[in-house]
Order: structure tokens, then C-alpha cells, then sequence
């Protein structure tokens, strides 16, 4: 984890109230799939916004955000050249074992993003279907990306995108069909994760979710995004997370 002072390459619209920005950290970080930075936008706002890591590319990192507030509507007016801090990188992401070699991804609103970061980690290494689900074809972003997957199916909440499902849908589709993963990794919003909690555990497959939970410090400290554990206990989002076995996390 470092404080990069992180100068602005693009900050671009990629679909509807979404913006992919790219920084130069001047240096390489090593970066794993599903961690994410905490991006000062300065001025008033006092605390950053944790945004997932989408790419890391040599001493470039891209961020992809939803415009939702102030911070990010004052994010999104920033452009080239703009030197803004950022905390990174942050969390555990997602791991897949050795023995794990098809993998799916289901994914759905903002939460595609960090699944694009494990599609580039793995690959050439794994067979891996992305399952992503849209709201609308406004809405879409990432194909470029997700098509190198070896299967992807995207969908739309109102079908003017790929079939009228969502991801949870889609991927229970393939699953009727005999295409069965060793492992299963997803981010979105907690009914998606829900949903699909109850197929993983019905099928018995094992399953990592990364949860997307408001943050303060984005570093443990400040206890904003504490979850509740399955076991009684409770995990901060920021430190022990964001990813967790969904197995061990009430969604």
C-alpha cells in the first residue's frame, strides 16, 4: 500500500453516468485482481472514494466509477494532466487455486469492474465465463474486455441488450446445460449476491463474493463498512475484505 501522487491520463464516459479514469503512478505497483484505491478528489471532500481497480498496465491503473455524488461528479470534471493522491492498493481481491481452472464470473451494475481485473490476471491460464448483467444497453461497457473471456453472456434487466435475464440468470442457464465451473467469483449488488448465494449453495460450488459496502478510511480504521459474518461475528469491508468466501458473509 502506498500514496501515489498519480497524474491524470483520460477520464472518459464509457456508458451512462459511468467514466473510466487512468492514472500514471509513475511507478509500477503490484497490484491482484479485486483490490481497489482510495482516490483523494480534494477540496471540501475531505474523504477519498474507494474505487475498484479495473487495469493495471505498467505504471498505468485504470478506475472505473459510477457518477453518485459530489466527490464524483467533481471526479468526473477532472482531465489530463490533473495530479490527484491515491491510496492503493487496498484489500485482499481474489485468489483461484491452482486446481481451479474454470472459472465463472458473474457480475452486475459497477460490480463488473473488479471482474474485468481477474479476466486479465488469468488470462490464457483458466477457462472462464463472464456472466454480466446491465440494466439497459446505456447501461453496457466492458464488452471489450469480457469478449476475450471463453464464454460471455451479457445481459439487460429490459432485454435491449442480449437476452432479458439477469446475471444470476444467466449463469443458472448454463448450469441447467452441464457447464459447470470449479470456482465461482461475482460482484454486484447485495440481491445479486444473494440470489446467487442460494444457486452456489444448492449446486455446491464454492464461491467468492466482493461486497460493496460504503467506506470511510478504506483502511479498517474507521468501521464504516463493517458486514455481518454468518457466524455471529462482523468483518470491515476495507481491511478483511472486500472479497470473502460467501459461504462466511450474510448477504
Amino acid at each position: 500500500m502506498k500514496d501515489y501522487k498519480a497524474t491524470i491520463v483520460s477520464n472518459e464516459k464509457i456508458a451512462e453516468n459511468i467514466y473510466a479514469i487512468t492514472f500514471d503512478l509513475g511507478e509500477q505497483a503490484e497490484v491482484r485482481c479485486g483490490q481497489f484505491g482510495n482516490i483523494s478528489v480534494g477540496g471540501t471532500h475531505l474523504l477519498r472514494r474507494p474505487i475498484a481497480i479495473c487495469k493495471a498496465d505498467g505504471t498505468q491503473v485504470t478506475f472505473c466509477y459510477q457518477i453518485k455524488g459530489e466527490g464524483t461528479q467533481k471526479l468526473k470534471t477532472m482531465g489530463a494532466g490533473t495530479s490527484l493522491n491515491v491510496l492503493m492498493p487496498l484489500g485482499n481481491g481474489f485468489f483461484v487455486e491452482e486446481n481451479e481452472k474454470k472459472i465463472a464470473l458473474v457480475g452486475g451494475g459497477v460490480g463488473v469492474f473488479p471482474l474485468i481485473s481477474v479476466l486479465r490476471q488469468y488470462y490464457g491460464e483458466k477457462i472462464i465465463s463472464a456472466y454480466i448483467g446491465y440494466r439497459n444497453k446505456d447501461a453496457v461497457c466492458g464488452v471489450d474486455e469480457f469478449t476475450k473471456a471463453t464464454r460471455f453472456v451479457g445481459v439487460t434487466d429490459d432485454g435491449s441488450y442480449g437476452e432479458k435475464m439477469n446475471a444470476v440468470q444467466a449463469f443458472e442457464a448454463d448450469l441447467a446445460k452441464g457447464n459447470r465451473p470449479d470456482v465461482v467469483l461475482a460482484c454486484g449488488p447485495t440481491p445479486m449476491l444473494r440470489a446467487l448465494k442460494t444457486v452456489v449453495e444448492k449446486e455446491n460450488l464454492p464461491c467468492y463474493v466482493s461486497l460493496e459496502e460504503r467506506m470511510g478510511c478504506g483502511i479498517g480504521a474507521c468501521l464504516v463498512c463493517v458486514c455481518d459474518l454468518t457466524n455471529g461475528q462482523h468483518a470491515r469491508v476495507c481491511k478483511d475484505g472486500p472479497v470473502f468466501n460467501a459461504k462466511d458473509v450474510e448477504v
